[in-house]
């Protein structure tokens, strides 16, 4: 022991680089002993480790662990726990656990895997390669990271108060409730609720929109789990008291009540009992615990939710755990595949991927969050948290061995007919995880400093307020102010502007009248719809046979969206797929919605001649397939691509614009065109948030300068989804790069938001040739 400062430290002996901590335990910490330090000293043998042309003394204590082992090595080499390679120097085995380290000898040889072959050549020519201020100091940082951890789980064992028995009887309920997952009778009531086709076709299209339109199987299990997430938020209900069962109307509650044979059969063993305040009726809300019960209520709290999701994901194949907080939430893991990992899933939020969120952004301070499955449990509170230590000082229901042992025992009873195949597979992962836990810990997490996490948003604001589960700044999405770069999949949308610029020359060269142009566009635009509601794997549907008459005008339009006419028994006239079925999925909206501007644009205009085919009815030479970057967005449904998707279902949404924002357009391989016009389409909401002042640039050098193209200022939407276009004015700058800097919003006084629809950029002239081809998806 050295002198150290008075509050602890870390000493540490240059000659031999052995690491030496010391600190300050209470006389009721050690049962009375009044010493201020003292040498634990419970190593069952001591290494001689050589990394780097250094020798290390390390001594290793068998209860402890061989992962703490590789910690006492990571914090004397600067090599993480997942890098080292431990090899016994003299059979030159490699040490993979306690049981090879106990039977190797006393001399230890350790290099880093990722860089083995530079190691060995360094300790060769006798060579550390480190710069010796900078590993003292990540020695000590390391050091003292240990030096608090020994602390409290050395506190823990005085303030501990459950054993065990005790301990394992809290987790046991919850590994009962997982297994009802594993009932195929409600899996397959699961799956009987849940709109699959629609389901994948939206994670189809999801995934065709960041250019994989032939995802692997992985990919698409992943895409799917996602979209059963988002369906899941929008079709169970929240309860924070529910209404009158006789009027409707709100009610009070008015405390718990003794539970009836017909709710205790599945679970509701707790009954909430609530006044109406308006005909004083008694409503009861049994806190149900069977997921098959939830399948029919859909309702409930976090608790409910969870349940009910985690058995939605078993039902579709996906390994899953029931997430359990000791503080007071639940929630659900996926094994994702296409990660290589597990997922973290809040069904209350709808927030995926997103482990943070809870300490972050809603401020918990975490103890315990327990993993419940099949196959066994899990203590998976590292995932949750980056301040391991102050949660590990909360952690003092029991100690930090019980919990392990509850954990194993139950995880060994869940396993015991497991087959040995599946469980050498089980425990592979386990200890994958286990690394990446540890990992995990010692990582800078964008999280923390990009991106911004919500507080709470399910529940009412009071009971979110008294829980102290609501964001500091009153932030209530997922934003990030480091937006990555983008690229747009929206060559269809180009091509339906094409394809209707297309029909209404055909009109004009036919003489055919501006009301009748409109109705036919209405005609085929209902056609359409209903083959938008037909199954996407083989869309088909049955049309009126005068559709065929019309065909040279669709004809083109029909291609952009892959269909085609056929005719069928009897004559019967049908439309169907003429290609891939995701390109259909992914043009059908944009044609929709470009129908539905074409007719109210030609009800606004006297009649359809020569001089109305010019923007903006008609608008060719859209850009696309371009770079996109911004100066914030909201994830996932306001990522900056989304203003130029050609759809009113999304948005682009920059949670910190109102006073300030831009969105950058880079064209695709450094071609440059000329900006004839361009157009902004508000958003669905909140208009407020509509842009006011902007101004258009464009750089012709990617970038580096800038001239100003177009200004406009105290601009108004009138009406959602309201398209508004506009000239630019400057001719002759033919510029790779086009920049929207949004000056200000229409009320910046009661948003932080700047948000819009769409945006369309048109050329003047003709596309180049590379821009204005259209590859078919075969």
């Amino acid at each position: 022991i050295l002198p150290r400062p008075q509050n602890g430290g870390v000493s540490l002996f240059p000659s031999s680089k052995r690491l030496v901590l010391s600190f300050p335990l209470s006389p009721a910490t050690l049962g009375g002993c009044s010493k201020k330090r003292i040498h634990l000293n419970m190593a069952a043998r001591r290494f001689s480790v050589t990394c780097n042309g250094f020798t290390f003394d390390v001594d290793y204590d068998a209860g402890d662990g061989f992962q703490v082992f590789k910690f006492q090595l990571f914090s004397l080499t600067s090599i993480p726990p997942d890098q080292q390679k431990i090899i016994g120097e003299d059979d030159g085995s490699v040490i993979s656990d306690d049981s090879d380290l106990l039977s190797s000898s006393g001399k230890l040889k350790l290099v880093s895997i990722d860089d083995e072959k530079h190691d060995e050549e360094s300790s060769a020519r006798g060579e550390s390669g480190d710069d010796t201020s900078s590993f003292l100091k990540s020695d000590e940082e390391f050091a003292r990271m240990l030096q608090a951890e020994e602390e409290a789980l050395m506190l823990q064992h005085v303030v501990a108060t459950e054993q065990s028995e005790q301990f394992e009887e809290r987790l046991r309920p919850y590994v009962d409730k997982v297994l009802l997952y594993e009932d195929p009778v409600r899996q397959e009531a699961a799956q009987k609720t849940v709109p699959v086709d629609e389901l994948e076709e939206k994670a189809l299209v999801s995934l065709a929109k960041e250019g994989r339109f032939k995802p692997t199987k992985a990919e698409l299990d992943h895409a799917f789990l996602l979209q059963l997430l988002f369906w899941f938020k929008q079709s169970f209900r929240w309860v924070n008291a529910p209404p009158c069962d006789l009027c409707g109307n709100t009610t009070v509650n008015q405390g718990m009540g003794a539970p009836l044979p017909s709710e205790t059969k599945y679970g509701g063993t707790r009954v909430e009992l609530y006044r109406c305040d308006s005909c004083s009726t008694t409503t009861r809300f049994p806190r149900y615990n069977d997921p098959l019960k939830l399948l029919e209520t859909r309702r409930g709290r976090c608790g409910e939710w969870a349940n009910c999701f985690t058995l939605y994901c078993r039902s579709f194949g996906y390994e899953s755990r029931l997430i359990l907080d000791f503080t007071d939430h639940v929630w659900t893991e996926c094994y994702s595949r296409a990660l290589g990992r597990w997922m973290h899933l809040d069904p209350c939020e709808a927030v995926y991927d997103k482990p943070l969120l809870y300490e972050k952004g809603w401020g918990k301070k975490l103890n315990y969050v327990i993993a419940f499955s099949n196959d066994g449990v899990r203590d998976v509170t590292k995932r949750y948290t980056r301040k391991w230590l102050e949660v590990l000082s909360r952690r003092n229901i029991t100690t930090e061995p019980v919990v392990s042992a509850a954990v194993t025992k139950l995880t060994n009873e869940c396993r015991r007919n497991f087959t040995s195949l599946a469980l050498s597979v089980l425990q592979d992962r386990d200890n994958n995880e286990s690394e990446e836990l540890d990992r995990d810990l010692l990582s800078q997490d964008e999280d923390y400093s990009s991106v911004s996490l919500p507080g709470r948003q399910s529940g009412d604001k009071e009971w979110r307020l008294s829980r102290s589960e609501t964001a500091p700044d009153s932030n209530d999405s997922l934003s990030t102010s480091s937006c990555p770069t983008r690229t747009c999949i929206d060559k269809h949308v180009t091509r339906v502007h094409n394809a209707i610029a297309r029909l209404l020359s055909q009109c004009v060269e036919n003489s055919v009248p501006r009301y009748r142009v409109s109705e036919i566009s209405n005609i085929f635009r209902k056609m359409l719809v209903d083959a938008r509601n037909s199954p996407h794997k083989a869309r088909r549907v049955v049309v009126n046979p005068f559709i065929m008459l019309l065909f040279p005008y669709f004809d083109e339009l029909l291609r952009a969206l892959s269909l085609k006419f056929e005719i069928g028994g009897y004559g019967r006239v049908e439309v169907c797929l003429a290609g891939e079925p995701v390109f259909t999925s992914l043009s059908l909206p944009v044609v929709l919605d470009a129908l539905e501007d074409l007719i109210n644009s030609l009800n606004k205009i006297d009649s359809l001649d020569g001089d109305s085919l010019s923007f903006p009815l008609i608008k060719s030479n859209r850009i696309h397939s371009g770079m996109v970057v911004a100066s914030g967005e909201e994830l996932p449904f306001g990522i900056a691509t989304s203003a130029f998707d050609g759809l009113r279902a999304s948005k682009w949404e920059e949670p910190n614009g109102s006073k300030g924002g831009w969105i950058l357009y880079r064209l695709k391989d450094g071609m440059a065109c000329e900006l004839a016009a361009y157009e902004i389409t508000s958003a669905n909401d909140a208009p407020e948030r509509d842009p006011m002042d902007w101004v258009v640039e464009g750089s012709i050098d990617g970038g580096s300068n800038w001239h100003i193209l177009d200004k406009r200022a105290s601009q108004v939407f009138e009406d959602r989804f309201q398209c508004r276009s506009f000239e630019v004015q400057r001719k002759g700058l033919s510029c790779n790069v086009f920049r929207f800097r949004f000056l200000a919003v229409k009320d910046i006084q009661s948003t932080s938001r700047l948000q819009l629809c769409s945006i369309n950029l048109y050329t003047r002239g003709q596309l180049s040739p590379e821009l204005s081809d259209f590859e078919v998806i075969d």
